[in-house]
């Protein structure tokens, strides 16, 4: 798939208030009209979602919404609905895209139950993991920036205006949202899980030569196009690995945020096991060392660079 180009893009100055920790910025967009953003609506209320909304006390007021949120979920039917009733509630979100990966349970129908217009429901008819979830809702997103969220509970939706707060001051392409640069809380669990994750972090860093802290993180935010066009081929969770491996080969500006996380244990349904940390590791040496010379990933670091120069160019053309 190729990546989109940047015809008819507008330069757009936006002025934030303090809250927003920013003064003047540019942001490049491809279309959007934003006027100034310096009053705040206050809290959002949406009477029919339950008390998800009147939660979000730190929603900004966003001019227009310009995020896709991807929500890869198997069998979660006790936590889907507080996930997809926080999205809905913020309002720079315009659409989240739900990819039930052949869940046994009621998932599916606690997601119809809603009736949020925001949200796509797509079922695939057999579980073939996360990462083929991912690059369904992949093929669906329509928004200048997207975003993935897992459906578990672990990670607060209120923490995505932060996550995306790089990309919106254009200083950033991609972020990522660390879990152990803790923004309010962070729940104490397995050491050999913490371990497990520092370890191939470490591993990735020495490949990519990049100061992650968290490269397993789910919240990763994209210019749409790095994201959409990148050739992902990995199975079940190895999409964290093989993402940061390729967009480090790239000329994308990578940022990280702290965020809160708010962990689950096996009792509560926690999916990932030993075998996946395993695979992990073996997923650091083939997607920093022999996937990067196959011809797709060739082609997607040249086309994600001229796209990059291009967004450059059109930023140093601001009078």
């Amino acid at each position: 798939m190729t990546l989109e180009n940047l015809q008819n893009i507008r330069r757009i100055d936006i002025i934030y208030d303090s809250s927003l920790r920013g003064n003047t910025a540019s942001l490049l967009y491809n279309p959007l009209s934003f006027p100034d953003p310096t009053s705040r609506q206050g809290d959002i209320s949406v009477t029919n979602i339950g008390s998800a909304c009147s939660q979000n006390t730190e929603n900004k007021s966003f001019p227009k919404p310009m995020v896709s949120v991807i929500v890869p979920v198997f069998n979660e039917e006790n936590t889907v609905q507080w996930v997809l009733n926080k999205l809905n509630c913020l309002d720079f979100v315009k659409e989240v895209i739900v990819v039930d990966d052949g869940s046994t349970d009621l998932t599916s129908a606690k997601v119809d139950e809603l009736r949020l217009s925001k949200v796509q429901l797509i079922r695939l008819e057999k579980n073939t993991g996360k990462t083929a979830a991912v690059r369904r809702g992949l093929r669906n997103i329509t928004r200048e920036i997207t975003i993935i969220q897992d459906a578990d509970n672990e990670y607060d939706p209120t923490d995505i205006q932060d996550v995306i707060h790089p990309i919106l001051i254009n200083r950033a392409d991609v972020v990522y949202g660390s879990r152990f640069l803790v923004k309010r809380a962070s729940r104490v669990l397995y050491f050999y899980h913490y371990l497990a994750n520092k370890t191939l972090t470490l591993l990735s860093n020495l490949f990519t030569n990049v100061n992650f802290t968290d490269i397993e993180t789910c919240y990763k935010a994209f210019r749409s196009p790095l994201i959409k066009g990148l050739p992902i081929s990995s199975r079940k969770f190895g999409m964290e690995i093989e993402i940061t491996a390729l967009i480090s080969r790239t000329r994308a500006r990578i940022y990280e945020v702290p965020i809160s996380y708010y962990g689950r244990n096996y009792e509560e349904g926690k999916k990932i096991r030993a075998r996946d940390g395993l695979a992990a590791f073996w997923q650091v040496f083939y997607y920093n060392l022999i996937a990067p010379h196959t011809a797709a990933r060739r082609q997607y670091i040249r086309e994600a660079n001229t796209y990059l120069n291009q967004l450059r160019d059109a930023i140093s053309e601001k009078p």
